[in-house]
């Protein structure tokens, strides 16, 4: 629902939006350049009285002065019955220029104000400034909720490029789009008599002038009193008028002034109501204060990113989804069927069970485990489908689910049962359905049936867990699974370089390009994942990528394994054949942005993402390496690359270690031995990459443990700040 509340308002006004961020944009620049061709004087430096002396030396007949919120003093007269303004030096009463509202920013306030249509148009406006509000807001709660809450508002967000740009620039922005939306609904709300207007409290006319010839301007007390920096506008008596007074209007209040005397005649404070509004209208402005202007502009220029941005991020999430017919609204699901996946490979399972829920008279709803509330009035049950990622961690969709299970104790009780996949190649095999199941439990929700996991995207088992779920809730699910292949293109062979015959450990690195007529391969950066498609399998292999997209090459680094389909048939490759693949982006195992020390951990082919990141560190960023190979004669991966690297500054660093070597080190050794310095670069911020196998990132855990002690910091610390990535297989 939040996440509805937060982009519908953006898809629906986006147009009204981009044009009131980019006119409000544009217009932050007058009150600034207004202010250059300004002399503004110190406070306390010149009086209302000076400056009106000087004034009247240059022009004798001057009606009116005004000082612009800007600090501009202006001078307004009239020569043969015609009006005029000047811009003058109040230091001096000079000229400096003629001044006239600058045509393109009259044209472009009406244009912010009211999209150049007068009062539709101001309503139009106002109606964009709540919506602005209401995105504002939500997004902000949004974060929160992403980030684990509040106190973790400012951690490293990952996530796609989209994503990323989106959060960041979303972070800095927000308080300055929020201040701006706020005073445009405000001052909207006042303009159509939603909100009262709170009137200035004005002094009367006086009765009782002395009618005395007037006294030089500049000897009147009661303007000497008068800052020129609280000087709104000093209004001039009729000449040849002794018995008319001078107005004067300040910041705080208004006023009658005896030209005779110099005191006042009668005063009011505008009151505190009506001075809130004037501060509301000038920080809506910048006009009082040109610096926040341009920086409440700043963050309006944002906007047209950020919409473009949410569009990407919204057509990404609609895609991960399969379409569902008859996915029933969470309000009224008595069924939900939530989903955890970082490949989307969940999903289809999840379409097969929510169809054969249906057609037994389910009303089901599906969606991320992120988008639990915990209010589903009319729910009989809950079903949780999700993998697992990296060592035992939530998948993409489901990164938030504990935290919003444990923020929503008033949810109603609901009977549960969870279904983990993945792979038992791995310690940690479906770890994070676990987590799920014991946080649901821990609730003393009823289990409908054990946990139970699938192995490898194995149809039988889930038809299997099906069947048993159908006979436990009392109706038929005899499904049949059918695998969704992934929209793949062709990779052609063309270049590859062997190692590891000496240890009997084959690997090879390999470089495909794409084939025509799609040609260009996709959009990828080092680090992404290329799923693989074996010839007799649909189930595809992810490898990390050692390259991206800009490098014209698609290149990844596979060790043959002797019961690997997919890594013996690239293994067996020649060039010039083809293989089928498709790009998974991997925006979580990818170095933070900024100029902290990076750290790259791995061994054997889990060189391939960190060579890649090495590569690409064309900014020079400081930038180790500690890798781990068995025979530097044999299986040292892209040394002469890496020399290159060291040579050239993109690395900063290189450790090697080999187990098979005369004398024999592994990576953890290199590690300990650099203690001092890792800790160094860790206090300054330094963040951590480990690639390789699951018992090499063990190991790699323990020694960086020992090593963080003395820092107070732990493995576990670091990975829940962000700061210590893990790409494992």
């Amino acid at each position: 629902m939040l996440r509805r509340l937060h982009s519908l308002p953006g898809l629906l006004a986006a147009l009204f939006l981009l044009i009131l961020a980019t006119s409000g944009a544009l217009l932050s620049l007058s009150p600034a350049l207004e202010r250059m061709a300004a002399t503004v004087p110190a406070r306390g430096e010149v009086s209302v009285a000076d400056v009106a002396g000087r004034v009247l030396q240059h022009y004798p007949v001057a009606e009116q002065i005004e000082r612009l919120p800007s600090g501009a003093v202006l001078v307004y007269f009239s020569v043969d019955g015609n009006p005029g303004a000047d811009l003058v030096d109040p230091l001096t009463g000079a000229r400096l220029a003629a001044w006239e509202p600058p045509p393109f920013f009259t044209w472009l306030k009406d244009l912010h104000r009211a999209f150049l249509l007068d009062d539709p148009g101001r309503a139009a406006a106002g109606v964009g400034a709540a919506l602005m509000v209401l995105m504002c807001l939500s997004g902000a709660f949004l974060l929160a909720s992403r980030a684990g809450g509040w106190r973790k508002l400012l951690a490293p967000i990952r996530g796609t490029g989209s994503q990323r740009l989106h959060t960041e620039l979303a972070r800095i922005a927000v308080v300055g789009l929020l201040v701006s939306a706020l005073s445009g609904a405000w001052m909207s709300a006042i303009r159509f008599e939603w909100l009262s207007e709170a009137e200035e409290l004005e002094a009367e006319f006086p009765a009782d002038v002395a009618g005395t010839p007037p006294s030089p301007i500049d000897s009147l007390q009661a303007l000497q009193e008068v800052d020129l920096r609280d000087l709104h506008q000093l209004i001039m008596p009729f000449p040849d008028d002794p018995l008319d007074v001078y107005s004067l209007r300040t910041h705080q209040g208004s006023g009658f002034v005896d030209q005779a005397t110099g005191q006042w005649l009668s005063y009011s404070d505008y009151g505190s109501a009506a001075s809130l509004q004037t501060f509301i209208m000038e920080l809506h402005t910048g006009e009082a204060c040109w610096w926040l202007g341009l920086i409440l502009g700043a963050a309006a220029l944002t906007v047209p990113v950020l919409a473009v941005t949410g569009v990407v991020i919204w057509w990404q999430r609609r895609r991960a989804m399969p379409r569902l017919a008859g996915n029933v609204a969470a309000r009224s699901a008595d069924t939900l069927l939530l989903v955890g996946t970082e490949t989307n490979a969940t999903w289809g399972f999840a379409k097969t069970l929510h169809e054969g829920l249906s057609a037994v008279g389910c009303q089901v709803h599906v969606a991320p485990l992120n988008q639990w509330t915990g209010r589903y009035p009319k729910a009989q049950r809950l079903l949780v489908l999700t993998s697992t990622y990296g060592d035992g961690d939530a998948p993409a969709s489901a990164s938030q689910f504990l935290h919003r299970l444990a923020s929503a104790p008033g949810s109603n009780s609901l009977p549960w049962a969870v279904l983990g996949f993945g792979d038992r190649q791995f310690d940690n095999f479906c770890a994070f359905a676990d987590q799920v199941a014991e946080a649901l439990e821990a609730r003393q929700w009823r289990r409908i049936l054990a946990t139970d996991y699938v192995d490898r995207q194995s149809g039988q088992s889930f038809e299997r867990w099906c069947t048993a779920l159908g006979a436990a809730l009392g109706m038929p699910l005899n499904l049949h699974y059918t695998p969704q292949r992934h929209a793949t293109r062709q990779l052609v062979l063309f270049e590859r370089e062997d190692y590891g015959g000496e240890v009997n450990a084959p690997a090879s690195i390999l470089r495909f390009k794409g084939v025509p007529p799609r040609g260009a391969l996709p959009s990828f950066v080092a680090g992404d994942l290329v799923g693989i498609v074996p010839p007799g399998s649909d189930i595809p292999r992810f490898y990390s990528l050692a390259s991206a997209s800009t490098d014209g090459v698609l290149e990844i680094c596979v060790r043959r394994q002797d019961h690997g389909l997919c890594s013996r048939f690239l293994c067996d490759m020649q060039i010039g054949d083809s293989a089928d693949g498709f790009i998974q982006k991997n925006p979580r195992f990818a170095p933070s942005r900024g100029k902290a020390p990076v750290i790259l951990i791995g061994a054997g082919t889990g060189i391939g993402p960190l060579m890649g990141f090495i590569r690409a560190n064309r900014a020079r960023r400081p930038m180790s390496l500690y890798w781990g190979g068995r025979l530097a004669q044999s299986d040292f991966l892209y040394e002469d690359t890496l020399r290159a690297c060291m040579a050239d500054g993109r690395l900063s660093r290189l450790q090697v270690a080999f187990s098979r070597s005369p004398q024999p080190a592994y990576v953890q050794d290199r590690l300990t031995e650099d203690s001092t310095l890792l800790r160094d670069q860790i206090a300054g911020g330094a963040g951590i990459l480990v690639c390789g196998g699951k018992r090499m990132a063990g190991d790699v855990a323990v020694a960086m443990d020992r090593v963080l002690a003395p820092l107070s910091l732990t493995v576990r610390s670091l990975k829940d700040a962000g700061r210590y990535l893990e790409d494992t297989y």
